[in-house]
């Protein structure tokens, strides 16, 4: 089976390797390519690779190219994850909008809607090649915004794309952990839009068990969304939301630290993995150790600001191992040889939220087979999550609608109307911001 990885070149495809590597069973990966446009990118992530499948009977065969349709013909499953403009960016996203004092991140607000015009253009034009060149390839899609570009690409591709992230996951095995839960046993009632999801409830041999979590304070405050929202704003969610929400509940508080601090995640993992490809090239040293240190130093500072604004503190060491690596592998694994199982996944709504139509895609329980993901039914949202989860859907549509047109108008309107954006004025300085930082983007009107 061929496994096609885009963005071969970036930092955590070891992640998605070393997962393959723990396979063994008939119908496994048995072929990867890795594509991306750096070419020195591709071979220092290759070295890695390398040392991961030293001493591993029957690894996965690796190649890789900069040809985009050699990469596709005769995949079965194509990993997207691309980045448009790179690290620098997403670096310069987050300058241009904490410059107009809005939230710069990469998902989140006016950062993530400049990271959806670049990438939603590029993303369908990948659709389109992948419906001509592997029509029964599954397209599984973790490039960010992942929900948007999952939607662009659906457009193309219908249900052979499927979005993944990891938040909701560590979310729900955080929760399961701090009640005593077996994360596998564990059904997590969790719904919403990429980053912006709730856990309602957390259901073991049919119990629900977030009750008896949400009413000791203790507990509550003994696990990284506790100390991160406050357990009396958990309380009265009667939720416990994704990590992102708190962009939306602080945003004002983040927003304040994101422009004090010495320099944004952008231009810190820019830094960072500088330097990491460039000591990759010495044939002397061990990409693979050196791939490991740099990895640990990424995942402890994830989210950092956040934390440092809510005295959360540091990660705990349970939540530094990754997972949509081992997302992607279930999910191929469920598709590939009809294992039945159960995640939470980027996918059409089908009616599950009565508020959007059955297009918009959503982030949900979802039961995966051969035939794919089918969408669990969930209770409804609460007014105030739906009046959010409706918000910034709609923006994400005019983000479409834009990358569509070419429209500058359209741009414009879509940061207008983004909940974290507080003036039309804003949204047009922004949108002059980042037409002058991104030469490539085309609304220009």
């Amino acid at each position: 089976m061929k496994l096609t990885i885009l963005g071969g070149g970036g930092f955590r495809v070891p992640l998605v390797y070393g997962a393959l590597l723990g396979d063994h069973a008939e119908g496994r990966v048995t072929r990867v390519v890795l594509h991306d446009l750096d070419a020195r990118r591709l071979a220092a992530v290759t070295r890695v690779l390398a040392e991961q499948a030293a001493g591993v009977p029957d690894a996965p065969e690796v190649t890789a190219t900069t040809d985009l349709d050699e990469a596709l013909r005769g995949a079965d499953f194509v990993f997207s994850a691309i980045r448009v403009g790179g690290l620098e960016g997403r670096a310069e996203d987050e300058r241009v909008a904490l410059a107009e004092g809005v939230l710069g991140q990469e998902t989140v607000g006016a950062g993530g809607i400049a990271y959806g015009l670049r990438t939603v253009p590029v993303a369908v034009g990948i659709a389109r090649r992948v419906a001509r060149l592997a029509p029964d390839a599954w397209v599984i899609n973790f490039t960010n915004p992942a929900g948007l570009v999952t939607e662009a690409m659906s457009r193309h591709l219908g249900d052979r794309v499927i979005g993944i992230c990891d938040s909701p996951v560590g979310l729900g095995r955080r929760i399961a952990r701090v009640l005593g839960a077996d994360p596998g046993r564990a059904w997590i009632d969790y719904v919403g839009l990429n980053h912006l999801g709730w856990v309602r409830g957390l259901r073991v041999d049919g119990r629900d068990e977030l009750p008896r979590l949400l009413a000791d304070r203790a507990l509550l405050g003994s696990f990284e969304e506790g100390r991160l929202f406050g357990t009396d704003w958990l309380q009265s969610l009667g939720a416990i939301p994704n990590e992102y929400l708190h962009y939306y509940y602080f945003n004002r508080e983040t927003v304040r630290a994101y422009q004090e601090a010495d320099r944004t995640r952008g231009a810190f993992l820019r830094d960072q993995q500088a330097r990491f490809y460039e000591e990759a090239a010495d044939p002397d040293g061990s990409a693979l150790d050196l791939w490991e240190r740099t990895r640990h130093e990424r995942e402890a500072t994830y989210m950092a600001e956040n934390r440092e604004t809510a005295g959360a503190g540091d990660r705990d060491a349970d939540d530094l191992s990754g997972g949509y690596e081992k997302i992607a592998l279930a999910l191929m694994r469920a598709v590939a040889r009809d294992e039945r199982t159960t995640l939470i996944l980027n996918v059409r709504n089908r009616g599950i939220l009565a508020a959007l139509d059955p297009e918009a895609v959503i982030e949900v329980p979802c039961l995966v087979d051969a035939n794919g993901a089918r969408p669990v039914a969930v209770d409804p949202l609460p007014g105030h999550a739906t009046g959010l989860v409706c918000s910034v859907k709609a923006v994400e549509r005019q983000v479409l609608a834009a990358a569509e047109s070419g429209s500058r108008a359209a741009a414009v309107k879509a940061f207008a109307l983004h909940p974290l954006v507080d003036s039309v004025n804003v949204a047009r300085r922004l949108m002059e911001g980042y037409a002058a930082v991104h030469p490539g983007l085309t609304y220009l009107g």
